[in-house]
């Protein structure tokens, strides 16, 4: 990519009206998104689409990123990706129970039948999980999906990143048996704190929602039993007293662990979730084969989500690094400033052989001064500058200074390559 002279802007941004703001913080946690991503050209909304996110090509680098972190995640714990329907016939929607409990956080569309676009992915894996004859030796199955979802919000609810109408999660489900629930809650746990701390964010705090009061499917018996189940882990987890009980906030299909963290606003955001659930396997007919050799075995189902909605992580990761952004996430990873005009072709060959390993790097071959191109590519937050003059192509070697960090150092385009591979792989 080249960089112009004045380079595109966001007509209107800054002039976003926020339709709902409860707090002081939301909005300046709001509005502090919305600046930083009118600099770095993150991302933009539309009223044509409300609750709705237009990521940008620099934006959608960093949503790829996040994706492809998880997906790695994901796989070290057990997971299989899996891609599923957006839009099924409400007899689903009224098979899992949500037509009866959700139905009006939902986008319908009728023609000959009444569809619903879906808002979760947990009866798709369902359907999948039912479409084949299981044994227990499979156990515990774990599907992930990324699909985008739909929930009807009302529309005084939206607010920038962090409240949508169309979002994507990185959804997943674990079909497992009884006595595999406290070590698969655990596992789940251990992936929770293990993906937060790559990104600095160590404060994190749960949250134990119980039945609700009214709007839930099953026996009181067994939700009892779920939630001691839950108790029992965060107790040996987390510790008993650092987790706290929301009465009546579980799900309709059973109880769950909420995970929130603090944006740098102070204001809590719920991102993970884990949620044990009897309901949705009874509601299915899921049966497994069990070591009696019997089919008749039904596996216990646990909801999980990491980041949440992808969106409110990205808000929050907008937040905590105040646009600064790690090297291995950074849209803009290095820029190189070719001195004068005869420099651009070895740019040029620099740019092609750093870009060709999936690296984000430009070049600024305006006409201004090195110190106003190195300013203005602080400004947008690269990682690195990389600079290149008449001494440097003689010895062969290249000027790279750091975002944060004047000192220059002389490096060859291996060591840029290496440094770089380095960066990534160890998440800074």
């Amino acid at each position: 990519m080249l960089i112009s002279r004045r380079g595109p802007r966001l007509l209107g941004q800054g002039t976003y009206r926020l339709l709902s703001t409860k707090t002081k913080e939301a909005e300046s946690s709001t509005q502090s998104n919305h600046v930083i991503s009118s600099k770095q050209l993150l991302y933009t909304t539309d009223p044509t689409s409300p609750g709705s996110i237009f990521f940008l090509p620099h934006g959608t680098r960093i949503l790829n990123k996040l994706i492809q972190f998880m997906k790695n995640q994901q796989t070290k714990y057990g997971f299989q990706e899996v891609v599923t329907p957006l839009i099924f016939k409400t007899k689903l929607w009224k098979k899992s129970g949500h037509w009866d409990n959700y139905k009006d956080d939902m986008f319908k569309v009728v023609e000959e039948h009444e569809y619903g676009l879906k808002p979760m992915n947990c009866p798709s894996h369902c359907m999948i999980f039912a479409k084949f004859d299981r044994s227990y030796q499979e156990l515990p199955v774990r599907y992930s999906d990324f699909s985008s979802l739909h929930r009807n919000e009302a529309s005084g609810a939206l607010s920038g990143l962090t409240r949508v109408r169309r979002f994507h999660q990185d959804d997943g489900h674990i079909f497992c048996s009884m006595d595999q629930i406290d070590g698969e809650i655990k596992n789940t746990l251990e992936l929770i704190k293990d993906t937060y701390n790559v990104f600095g964010i160590n404060e994190i705090e749960f949250y134990l929602s119980t039945r609700p009061e009214d709007k839930f499917i099953g026996e009181i018996e067994t939700w009892d039993i779920a939630e001691s189940q839950l108790k029992n882990v965060l107790n040996s987890t987390a510790g008993e007293g650092n987790w706290a009980t929301r009465e009546g906030d579980g799900a309709f299909y059973g109880p769950k662990i909420d995970v929130l963290l603090k944006d740098a606003f102070n204001k809590k955001h719920q991102v993970g979730t884990i949620q044990l659930d009897f309901q949705l396997p009874n509601r299915f007919e899921l049966k497994y084969v069990g070591e009696d050799g019997k089919r008749d075995h039904q596996p216990i189902l646990v909801h999980r989500a990491v980041f949440g909605s992808l969106e409110r992580f990205f808000a929050i990761l907008l937040d905590h690094y105040q646009g600064k952004w790690p090297f291995w996430i950074n849209p803009r990873q290095a820029l190189i400033v070719p001195i004068n005009e005869s420099h651009v072709p070895v740019a040029e060959e620099l740019q092609k052989k750093l870009s060709g390993f999936n690296f984000h790097v430009d070049i600024d071959k305006r006409g201004e001064t090195v110190g106003a191109r190195t300013k203005d590519a602080i400004q947008k937050g690269y990682s690195y500058l990389i600079m290149i003059g008449d001494k440097d192509i003689a010895n062969g070697t290249f000027a790279v200074r750091s975002r944060d960090d004047r000192k220059i150092k002389n490096m060859t385009s291996d060591e840029i390559y290496k440094m770089f591979i380095a960066l990534e792989q160890s998440y800074k």
